[in-house]
């Protein structure tokens, strides 16, 4: 018997993702399942590609509620932005991975600027390459896992920022990404008819909820008391999955300086993501695709300096629903249950 851990909210794109992975989870034993509109459906009719699985074969969508969930060792929580609050509210002391933003953010003002009221906190935040962070997940007993844009942005420039090779205060992020970040809701505009061969930009001008999270994050690995201020442009693409994101920064004086500046930024993404099982810096010459991480919980990353613009330009791509979201829920919650990070998790994606 493994350790028993339940899903909540596991009918949307995210909880499909964490259900599949945690049936193949050598240490994870699936314990309550549930789904809102969809209790009392089988799982495997919201989500066929279980089909066949022996934990879910006649298992149908639980309530979510704390009698339901409060059994379990562990919780992930998918659920919409400010449910997850709530819930956790009644479930003192056990341990929860968080999908949603309820408790990503440190300033409640942002908070309210980009969720409305009902702030709840900030948790541990559960970006295990970030310094320190795996120790602090390590020790927590509820942790905030990371958006999927976030994540993208934040692997992409942090290691720039922390070796103080880039200005803070100018930074831009043109990020694609598949339809299912927008989660399972029918909305016209995510209508195949509409996505199909088009490219859309949306929330343009600093209005994304991601914004205030890559701040935060890439503030607080600044060797200074300086702030980042990030420009991010989230664009649809027609793809299912996958995140591609384009971050630039303006590169600090003198780092070009005696050496050829692509071998000191590689230097430094070397240097942050030595030993992080799941991000890859891709050779000179090789840009990441999207494709080459679906599926999979890796972050595929390259590093050039633009001499032209003074500016360093990082490509990163990541699955948004691997580690952009139930990859990363998982990853997380190995290091809290003090499990291999890898367990149950593959660095290597399918396709094409």
């Amino acid at each position: 018997m493994g350790i028993q851990v339940a899903v909540a909210g596991a009918s949307g794109y995210a909880g499909g993702e964490l259900l599949r992975l945690l049936a193949g989870h050598p240490d994870l034993e699936i314990g309550p399942v549930t789904g809102a509109s969809s209790a009392g459906k089988p799982v495997t009719s919201v989500h066929p590609q279980l089909t066949g699985h022996p934990a879910f074969d006649g298992r149908e969508f639980g309530r979510t509620d704390a009698a339901t969930l409060g059994a379990a060792e562990l919780i992930f929580m998918a659920l919409p932005h400010g449910e997850s609050a709530v819930l956790a509210e009644q479930l003192p002391g056990v341990r929860i991975v968080d999908l949603s933003a309820d408790f990503r953010l440190g300033d409640e003002a942002a908070w309210e600027k980009f969720y409305g009221a009902g702030y709840a906190g900030r948790w541990a935040y559960g970006l295990p390459e970030l310094p320190g962070a795996r120790e602090a997940i390590a020790a927590a007993r509820t942790v905030a896992a990371p958006g999927c844009y976030a994540t993208a942005a934040i692997l992409g420039l942090a290691p720039l920022l922390a070796a103080g090779l880039a200005d803070p205060a100018d930074i831009v992020v043109v990020a694609a990404s598949g339809t299912s970040g927008a989660g399972r809701s029918p909305r016209p505009d995510l209508l195949a008819s509409e996505v199909m061969g088009s490219l859309s930009a949306y929330k343009v001008g600093g209005k994304h909820r991601h914004t205030p999270e890559i701040e935060q994050a890439l503030t607080e690995v600044l060797p200074g008391p300086a702030s980042a201020t990030v420009s991010f442009t989230p664009v649809l693409a027609p793809m299912p999955r996958g995140i591609l994101a384009t971050c630039t920064a303006r590169l600090a004086p003198g780092v070009a300086d005696g050496a050829d500046p692509d071998d000191v930024l590689r230097e430094a993404f070397a240097g942050a993501y030595a030993g992080s099982p799941f991000v890859r810096l891709l050779p000179p010459g090789q840009w990441p695709a999207s494709g080459a991480v679906s599926g999979s919980n890796a972050a595929h990353l390259q590093v050039t300096a633009d001499a032209h613009a003074g500016r360093a330009v990082v490509i990163s791509a990541i699955d948004n629903l691997g580690k952009g979201a139930a990859g990363q829920a998982v990853q997380i919650a190995n290091l809290m249950l003090g499990l291999p990070e890898t367990a149950g998790l593959t660095a290597h994606g399918v396709a094409p």
